[in-house]
């Protein structure tokens, strides 16, 4: 094998293993996104007090 060919290799080797890197670092991006989708259409988390009056869920003042 000639100097050329092992160094095409090498490069070749290495332009492999960068887009799989890449490959996975996006794969893990969108599986955080879509995580965090569904917990948000879950409402898991913190609750929602989007249906209920005003002054509910608010700061209670206990010292008086």
């Amino acid at each position: 094998m000639d100097m050329m060919a092992m160094v095409s290799t090498m490069l070749a080797s290495q332009q492999g293993a960068l887009q799989s890197n890449i490959a996975a670092t996006l794969t893990k991006q969108n599986m955080d996104m879509e995580k965090s989708t569904v917990l948000t259409l879950l409402g898991a988390g913190q609750p929602s007090l989007a249906n209920v009056g005003p002054g509910v869920g608010g700061n209670l003042n206990v010292s008086a």
